[in-house]
Formats: C-alpha cells, sequence, structure tokens
C-alpha cells in the first residue's frame, strides 16, 4: 500500500516537472529602411528643385519609420523578453524544489527497503524492526511535507504562468498593432509624396533651349 502511495506521488512530481521543463524550453525562445533613406537624401541631392523636394519627403517619411522600429524594439525589450528572461530565475527555483521532493521521495524509498530486509532477514529483533520503522516514519514524513510545498508551489507557479502568459502577450500584440499602424501612415504618406512630383513642372526648369541649341549646332547644314 505504501509502495503504491510512493508510485503515485513519483508519477505526480514527474508530471510537474514535465510542465516547468515545458515552460522553460518555451519561454526561453520568446526576437530596414536606413539604406533607402540615405540613397534616396543623395540621389535628392543631384535632383531638381522639385523632385528633390518629392524625394526630400519620401525620406522624411522613412526616417520616421526608423524612429518607430527603434521604439518597437524597445517596448518589446521591456514588455516582452525581459519578462521572459526572468522566468530562468523562476524556473530555477522550481526545479530545486522538485529536486528537494525527489531527494525526500529516495529517502524514504530507501527506508522502506531497509524495513522490508529487516523484516525479512531478522523478523524477531524487535529493537531492529522498531528503529527501521522510526527512521521510515520520518522519512515520510519529510516526503510528506516536501510533497505538500511542492504541490502548493506549482500550483502557484501554474496560476502566475498563465497570467504571465495572457499579459506579456497581449503587450506584445498591442506594440505590434500600434507600429504596423504607424507604418501604415508612413507608407500612406510615403507613396503621397511620391505622387505628388508634377513631371510637367520638373521638365520646366531642365535647360532644354541649351540641349536645342547643342544639336543645331553639331549637325551638317542640311542640303538639298
Amino acid at each position: 500500500m505504501l509502495r503504491r502511495s510512493l508510485e503515485n506521488r513519483d508519477a505526480q512530481t514527474r508530471k510537474l516537472q514535465d510542465a516547468v521543463t515545458n515552460v522553460e524550453k518555451h519561454f526561453g525562445e520568446l526576437y530596414k529602411a536606413d539604406l533607402l533613406v540615405n540613397e534616396s537624401n543623395v540621389y535628392a541631392s543631384t535632383e531638381t528643385p522639385h523632385l528633390k523636394q518629392g524625394l526630400k519627403n519620401f525620406a522624411d517619411e522613412f526616417a520616421k519609420l526608423q524612429d518607430y522600429q527603434q521604439a518597437e524594439v524597445e517596448r518589446l525589450e521591456a514588455k516582452v523578453v525581459e519578462p521572459l528572461k526572468a522566468y530562468g530565475t523562476v524556473v530555477k527555483m522550481k526545479r530545486d524544489d522538485i529536486k528537494a521532493t525527489l531527494s525526500a521521495r529516495n529517502r524514504e524509498a530507501k527506508q522502506l527497503t531497509q524495513l522490508e530486509r529487516t523484516h525479512q532477514r531478522n523478523p524477531s529483533d524487535r529493537h531492529v524492526i522498531s528503529q527501521a520503522e522510526t527512521e521510515l516514519q520520518r522519512a515520510t514524513m519529510d516526503a510528506t511535507r516536501t510533497t505538500r510545498h511542492l504541490e502548493e508551489t506549482i500550483d502557484s507557479f501554474e496560476k502566475q504562468k498563465i497570467k504571465d502568459i495572457k499579459t506579456i502577450f497581449s503587450e506584445f500584440i498591442t506594440i505590434e498593432i500600434l507600429f504596423h499602424s504607424k507604418t501604415l501612415e508612413v507608407y500612406t504618406a510615403a507613396y503621397q509624396n511620391i505622387q505628388k512630383i508634377d513631371e510637367e513642372e520638373n521638365l520646366e526648369v531642365l535647360p532644354r533651349g541649351h540641349h536645342t541649341t547643342y544639336a543645331l549646332t553639331n549637325h551638317p547644314p542640311l542640303t538639298a
């Protein structure tokens, strides 16, 4: 009867240990437009005023996107990454609790085996048997105490884990929604700035007369 109780508690401990391992594994796994902005500004400096302004406005919008990206990274670090990292300490504490419980269970199992052997080898030696029974009783009380503590701490661990998952992932989604909404604003404004560039107005400032003169003076005279 006692051995069956030991086996049941061992199975329960393994189940709790698997839960902690699962959190440790998955929580530990929970991480530009620079070139475009720079090149747009460089290229804009070589163009006509109207096109230059359009490209500059375009680049300015993408510069905002870089700021939003940096803010997103910082928020994710504070609201998502750091809380997940903190679970390393939490998991270590739970592993220590499990280790203490397993050690107590092993001592209890050893004392039970010792008592069974004593009954077999010295069935009439009441003093030795009584001593073995006392040692088993102490080991059983210790195992019961550590098991109760483990059950309580694991219950708390599971509740806190669920609460943290909801909080952390809600923060993640909120941050991503905010970032992508800002991104959509930037892309919309950038698109509008590009569309505002007037081809005709840009052509009006080109030195077309100079090119025409060059063309006439560099061709041979027409002959009949």
